[in-house]
């Protein structure tokens, strides 16, 4: 570049550089236009060489940024196998640390026992007497002899439905049962506590209740056919109470193992053949340690191999495995050492399971859609786990569907958003359900799970839409526009065999009921106001256009009008007639977009209603006016109402529902407008 273009560039790169000040100095020292277009050209260049400048930069930043995000990704997958190293070494240190604490503690109590066996058993049912002693009416407990305290503590039992505190508990666990005592509000001396229930260690089963605060430190004890929940004092005391009750169990069932045993006689001749070491035995033959070839290499690798596919999390190639141990051991003997390898491989089949199920949970990211769990969903199936599959896949797209429909904005129009609100949900639930044909193709007996699911999907989605819809008190026309853009969008699952309207119609029913009840009040309010200002006068319009937009509106109502005006402005009809008209046509129309057979009756009874407020009115009217004149306009209108409108209602009704609204034809026969003679009352019949 030469001198004169680099000092350009350093003026122009200057902090202080002011454009305008720049420009003027240049108009003022140029001169001509020639130096203007000299100058403006190498400007012109300066920035083509720059932008020239930035593309190679750019260019050279992007490789390097791909080279970056290659090995970060070798790096995570690094990290990743790394931290499963660490996982299994953690557990396996936990597990030698567990094993050894476990063989100190049975060595000291066994050489504690050996040592005195006598004092050891006396100490310890002196100590269960004495805890015995403040519990009333557990006297009889040391009937049993050999029985002795293992463990005791305080305990707040919980209720199993509704998970709130029920009462203060203390547990005594024996070496062969379990005592519930309940703590007395009035103590008598050293009685503190009231028996409550006691448990054979073999009729219950303890299981762990995961954390879910403020719930924590829970275990349940399952007896047939009922439950109970404690709550421990914290973690640790949970974790001491599970321990030993599981110990205390084992114990007891291998006590009664060897007490069975030992009083089971040995059979002569059994014992004579089992003393000649060449006998064979005909359940297990001598040869079959022999009969299944797992030197293979494959074989021999597949545990460590069943863990890397877990780490670098290729489920595919992990199913494949077991697919391929399967069929080689499928026909073959159970051997001993078969089973040793099927026990390392279930242990690699849990991890990988605990995995796939993680892979499907709610708490990884659920931006995917329904495709993004198909990988997890298809080898678990393989697994044999369909059903776990069909559970975790429809609780993630449940997840899905309701975060979706939390993070819709509630902006604008209502029908904007039920737009909004259907297009989401409906378009989830159609991929949801494609997705879900073609994973679980070969499974049918999971689609009556889907079908449960589709029903809960949308009672959710009708929650969002009538808190929106009805609860904000919308009115009856925009209520209608949202209920038919549902309903069309429901129509669209159709296409995939799954028909929904019913359930969609059967969960607004009670909104839309109340809706129509709600308007009709209104209507009915507002017509009953007018009636009561009500002066029997021919309206004026004022404008031929005002008077070209009521026509314009009678007739998209489908009712003929041009009888009732002229040339000028006047309408040869009230106020409150017109008004009405308009009124309950438009119920009508808004009544006949909501409407399914349910709401039949609903309907009709509303509209009956609605007209008999102005039929009764224009009655009372003809009856109480004494003007000739007025009488004669009151029964034009009464005709109006009966030959022109209450056939059109008739006829509307009929063709939105498909059948003729019987009630209608008896209201209008019944409400024939008559004149009994010019000098005479005039009224209805």
């Amino acid at each position: 570049m030469s001198e004169t273009g680099n000092r350009l560039r350093k003026l122009l790169e200057s902090p202080n550089f002011d454009p305008q000040t720049y420009v003027k100095q240049l108009s003022q020292q140029s001169d001509g236009d020639r130096d203007l277009q000299e100058h403006r050209q190498k400007i012109q260049n300066l920035a083509d060489e720059t932008a020239q400048n930035l593309k190679k930069n750019v260019y050279k930043n992007y490789r390097q940024f791909i080279e970056t995000a290659k090995e970060i990704s070798y790096l995570e997958s690094e990290m990743y196998q790394l931290s499963h190293i660490l996982t299994e070494q953690k557990s396996i240190m936990e597990s030698i640390t567990q094993s050894l604490l476990s063989t100190d503690k049975d060595e000291t109590s066994k050489e504690m026992q050996a040592a005195f066996p006598k004092e050891t058993e006396e100490l310890k049912q002196r100590t269960l007497t004495s805890l015995l002693e403040k519990v009333e009416g557990a006297k009889n407990i040391m009937d049993t002899p050999g029985r002795h305290l293992v463990y005791n503590g305080d305990l707040v039992e919980f209720d199993v439905d509704s998970m709130s505190p029920i009462q203060k508990v203390h547990a005594f666990l024996m070496n062969d049962c379990l005592l519930i005592a309940t703590w007395l509000p009035n103590r008598r001396g050293t009685v503190k506590y009231k028996y409550n229930a006691l448990y054979d260690l073999e009729s219950f089963a303890v299981v762990n209740v995961k954390d879910n605060p403020p719930m924590k430190d829970m275990f349940k004890i399952l007896m047939f056919p009922d439950s109970r929940i404690f709550q421990a004092e914290n973690s640790k005391v949970k974790k001491e109470w599970l321990e030993i009750l599981d110990e205390t169990k084992k114990n007891k069932a291998s006590k009664d193992k060897h007490k069975k045993e030992e009083e089971i006689p040995m059979s002569p001749v059994r014992a004579e053949v089992s003393t000649n070491p060449f006998d064979i035995d005909d359940d297990e033959p001598a040869d079959s340690e022999n009969s299944v070839d797992l030197s293979l290499e494959w074989i021999q690798e597949l545990p460590e191999d069943l863990d890397v596919c877990i780490a670098q999390r290729d489920f595919e190639g992990a199913v494949d495995l077991l697919d391929k141990l399967n069929e080689y051991l499928k026909d073959q003997p159970v051997t001993p050492k078969v089973k040793e390898l099927r026990a390392k491989v279930d242990d690699r089949v849990r991890q990988l399971t605990e995995v796939l199920v993680f892979e499907l949970s709610p708490d990884r990211s659920l931006r995917g859609g329904p495709k993004a769990t198909r990988r997890a969903v298809s080898q678990l199936i393989r697994l044999g786990q369909s059903t776990k599959a069909c559970e975790l896949f429809l609780n993630n797209r449940a997840a899905a569907v309701q975060t979706a429909i939390r993070q819709l904005r509630i902006e604008g129009a209502t029908l904007l958003y039920i737009h909004k609100l259907c297009n989401i949900f409906f378009t989830s639930l159609l991929e949801t359900a494609k997705e879900f044909e073609m994973d679980f193709a070969g499974n049918t007996g999971c689609y009556s799970a889907f079908v449960v699911w589709s029903r809960s999907a949308i009672t959710m989605f009708v929650d969002a839409f009538s808190k929106q819809v009805f609860d904000s008190k919308e009115s009856l026309s925009t209520a209608a526009e949202c209920v038919k853009v549902a309903k069309e969008h429901c129509q669209q699952l159709t296409e995939i065999g799954l028909d929904l309207t019913f359930t969609l119609q059967s969960l607004l029913l009670k909104d839309i009921r109340a809706a129509l009840q709600s308007y009709k009040d209104i209507i009915i309010e507002a017509t009953k106001h007018r009636n009561s200002e009500e002066m029997w006068r021919r309206m004026n319009l004022m404008t031929p256009e005002a008077l070209a937009k009521l026509k314009e509106e009678m007739r998209s109502c489908g009712i003929s009008f041009q009888q009732y005006t002229g040339d000028d402005c006047w309408v040869n009809l009230s106020y409150t007639v017109v008004a009405f008209t308009k009124q309950m046509m438009s119920f009508l129309e808004e009544g006949l977009k909501l409407y399914f057979p349910e709401l039949h009756m609903v309907l009709l009874e509303s509209l009956r209603e609605i007209i008999l407020v102005a039929v009764q009115h224009v009655d009372y009217s003809l009856r109480c006016e004494q003007d000739s004149e007025k009488k004669s306009f009151i029964l034009q209108n009464a005709t109006f109402l009966h030959d022109t409108v209450l056939p059109v209602v008739e006829r509307r009704f009929e063709e939105g529902v498909g059948k003729p609204a019987k009630q209608l034809q008896d209201l209008r026969k019944s409400t024939r407008p008559v004149r009994i003679n010019p000098d005479s009352t005039t009224s209805l019949v």
